[in-house]
């Protein structure tokens, strides 16, 4: 089986770096019910409109770990597509409401770069990824160390 062409290696990311992901998703409410039921988070904020109406967003709220994924998934392409693991999440922010029918989208900023200690053919590369919506409001922003694969290694 060959290698996957996808992701970067540890070369190819530098501090200050900037990556405006290309995928995106417009979360349905079937979206948001089947997440609710694979993770067992049956609030009524996530999954009766009644009762979503009359709280603060007077809608249903999509479950925050559902963003979460999505805008993890939408950097893999860029970010770990070569990883060998994610070694931590930091500081997950969820900075606005997300809501069905937004569509999200997520930009990566390079913090640092560093040769893992222990082994040459890997390094840790840090970033800050924010997910927004189609009114360019930021949703979620989070932190994470991941373990990439050097070239030719």
């Amino acid at each position: 089986m060959s290698e996957s062409n996808i992701g970067n290696y540890f070369e190819d990311f530098s501090v200050g770096q900037v990556f405006e992901h290309s995928l995106s998703k417009t979360i349905f409410e079937s979206d948001n019910n089947l997440f609710s039921l694979l993770t067992m988070n049956y609030h009524p904020v996530h999954t009766n409109a009644d009762y979503a109406s009359k709280q603060q967003h007077g809608q249903i709220l999509v479950v925050g770990t559902l963003v979460f994924s999505l805008v993890v998934g939408m950097t893999v392409p860029d970010i770990s597509g070569k990883a060998i693991a994610n070694l931590d999440y930091e500081k997950i922010e969820h900075l606005a409401p997300t809501f069905i029918g937004d569509t999200l989208y997520a930009r990566t900023k390079v913090l640092d770069v560093r040769p893992s200690k222990s082994k040459n053919d890997r390094g840790i590369v840090y970033v800050e990824t924010v997910g927004y919506n189609q009114k360019g409001e930021d949703v979620i922003r989070f932190r994470r160390h991941v373990l990439i694969k050097r070239k030719g290694e």
